[in-house]
């Protein structure tokens, strides 16, 4: 058998059967796993497999036991069975009992020296559950079997081997620690999920089941077997032969693998970024410039982005079958200048709506154990049943814009997550679901380099409307890379993100005259489509509005709209109220005026 395709657990326990006379599978154990027969390979359960492995391995009765429904007999003689137990199997080989009389049919069985036996008890983890009052008694048994075992050695046999109990458990700790605690006739083996030559296997013999396989030439099979090895790392065997079932199902020929392991993931036949306008996409610039103002160089490298993530080209230098997210992009710089807004519009260019758009507010998650609400807590903690919030939101549509804002206000714990999902496009929750980002594209916001704290905790702003954009650039790129590298000690993360850091300009007086004329615009229109009356404003009255709406642009164009709100609409809605009564369908305002801490539009 090619020793490839043997997982390295099988060999241990082939290795270890003259030394250990137990041995205790868990983790991945409820997979399919390939074996070599007679030329051709085929995948099995873990209970046919360890049949197989251990007839293979001169073990003349092979048994199953399963808490509630009893004994199998996988391999061997029904006589050989009963004059060894003492009890007579079904026509269908099987034999019903409770736990407490199976421990004393194991025990016949592991201490018979008439054949070499093995007892492989299946969904171990569950024997407590059914087993009741009889726990105690059954570990305590099992325990003291493993301590009395004798190898020995028949015919042709070059070196002794034990009778086996082979235990296939969920996890390592589903039975009592004391059972297992230095204990030197067990071994425990941890069954993992396949890796690159097992799961390579697994697709080599199953691929010609697919549409088109046998018309591809040998290149184009190599690298469509390539590409379906290599995304389908972290699955399980069963899921490969799932991608398989879908392909045909769905009539996906094999020159298109990559698109049934995506349905599969994500759960989902429709691909919305094959249906993106590509004529919006070459317009990216001027389109998100009518939403964002002032920012044309940040709207020039975003766009250069977004173009890269629709062709599926982020991380193709280091891999041509990556399943990183889309694309990542980092906006940095001033509060108010449109970081936010970017990025729902980005969501509006590339999917048509602002639906998809996803925001994690990361100044609610500082506290230790704020992972949890991303990906879910474990299994025994508050919120289990749950699930994350980013997990939950991924399943549940896959193909968003995911916006982490204030990526610096996050725990450190938080940042291990943006690494896994930078570096391998999927999250696993506290359930065990896998959350897959490969279809998604990554936003981080933040204001770092704006201020610098001083030892006495005083704020002081570090770049200002007064310098220029380049200098601003510089400035916020080297505060950035300083918190990274030197503060949290996480340059890791600034890896990952690589060049997709987009720094925002503040938002200088012209633009603000811009963003002040593009809400007013707002405003009047709700207020004749709404209540059908039309707002004229006169020259000097639209003068005195900038004059107080934009002479301080610290907080950007969220601020020119929090001071419109003061200024303008909440006179006007004192002048429409009380002008009800006129019946008016136009109204002109012809001065804005500032009465103590009130301001009054002048009609």
């Amino acid at each position: 058998m090619d020793r490839n395709i043997v997982p390295k657990w099988a060999r241990e326990i082939v290795r270890f059967m003259s030394i250990k006379p137990q041995f205790m599978l868990w983790g991945n154990v409820y997979d399919v796993y390939p074996m070599e027969l007679g030329g051709s390979v085929i995948t099995f359960k873990m209970i046919d497999y360890l049949r197989r492995m251990l007839t293979e391995n001169g073990y003349g009765m092979v048994v199953a036991y399963e808490p509630l429904y009893g004994f199998t007999l996988l391999e061997g003689d029904p006589d050989a069975f009963k004059s060894i137990t003492g009890e007579s199997p079904g026509k269908d080989k099987t034999f019903a009992c409770t736990v407490g009389k199976a421990v004393e049919m194991i025990e016949r069985l592991v201490e018979n020296e008439r054949e070499y036996c093995s007892v492989v008890l299946n969904f171990s983890s569950r024997i407590p559950d059914i087993a009741g009052n009889d726990i105690n008694e059954f570990y305590f048994r099992m325990f003291r079997l493993a301590q009395t075992a004798v190898p020995r050695m028949t015919g042709n046999d070059s070196a002794p081997k034990f009778n086996l109990a082979v235990w296939i458990m969920d996890k390592e700790n589903d039975v009592p620690a004391w059972y297992t605690l230095d204990n030197p006739k067990i071994k425990n083996l941890a069954v993992p999920k396949p890796d690159y030559p097992v799961r390579k296997t697994i697709v080599e013999n199953l691929s010609k089941n697919i549409d088109k396989f046998n018309e591809l030439d040998e290149a184009k099979r190599q690298e469509g077997i390539s590409i379906f090895v290599d995304q389908t790392n972290g699955l399980h065997g069963t899921e490969i032969v799932s991608i398989v079932a879908l392909a045909k199902r769905e009539g996906v020929p094999f020159g298109e693998i990559a698109e049934a392991i995506r349905m599969y993931k994500l759960g989902i036949v429709e691909n919305p970024w094959s249906k993106i306008d590509m004529g919006k996409i070459g317009d990216a610039g001027p389109l998100l410039s009518k939403r964002v103002m002032g920012q044309d160089l940040a709207i020039n490298k975003a766009s250069d982005i977004i173009k890269r993530s629709v062709f599926n080209l982020s991380g193709s230098q280091y891999s041509k079958f990556s399943q990183r997210p889309k694309g990542v992009l980092f906006f940095a710089g001033p509060t108010g200048v449109g970081k936010t807004e970017l990025a729902k519009a980005v969501t509006e260019l590339l999917f048509g709506s602002e639906t998809s758009y996803i925001r994690f507010d990361m100044s609610e998650f500082a506290h230790e154990h704020a992972d949890q609400r991303l990906v879910g807590a474990p299994p025994g903690y508050v919120g289990y049943d749950v699930g994350g919030q980013l997990t939950n939101s991924i399943k549940q549509d896959p193909f968003s814009v995911v916006l982490f804002d204030e990526i610096e206000k996050a725990h450190p714990k938080i940042l291990d997550v943006f690494l896994q999902i930078l570096d391998d496009g999927r999250l696993t929750s506290g359930r065990g679901e896998t959350a897959y980002f490969s279809e998604s594209l990554i936003v981080f916001t933040s204001n770092l380099g704006i201020y610098e704290v001083t030892p006495d905790g005083r704020k002081i702003q570090k770049v200002g409307p007064d310098m220029s954009y380049e200098d601003i650039n510089k400035s916020i790129l080297g505060s950035i890379e300083d918190f990274f590298k030197y503060k949290i000690g996480r340059p890791e993360i600034l890896n990952r993100i690589g060049d997709n850091i987009v720094v925002f300009d503040f938002i200088r007086p012209a633009v603000a005259y811009r963003i002040l004329d593009k809400m007013l615009r707002n405003v009047i229109y709700k207020i004749e489509d709404t209540h059908k009356v039309g707002i004229d404003i006169s020259e000097g009255a639209l003068a005195k509005l900038r004059e107080a709406c934009c002479s301080d642009l610290g907080m950007g164009g969220r601020g020119v709209g929090n001071k419109l709100e003061d200024v303008f609409i909440n006179p006007l809605s004192r002048a429409l109220f009380e002008d009800r009564s006129k019946g008016r369908d136009r109204l002109t305002i012809t001065d804005v005026l500032k009465k103590d801490t009130i301001w009054e539009l002048v009609l």
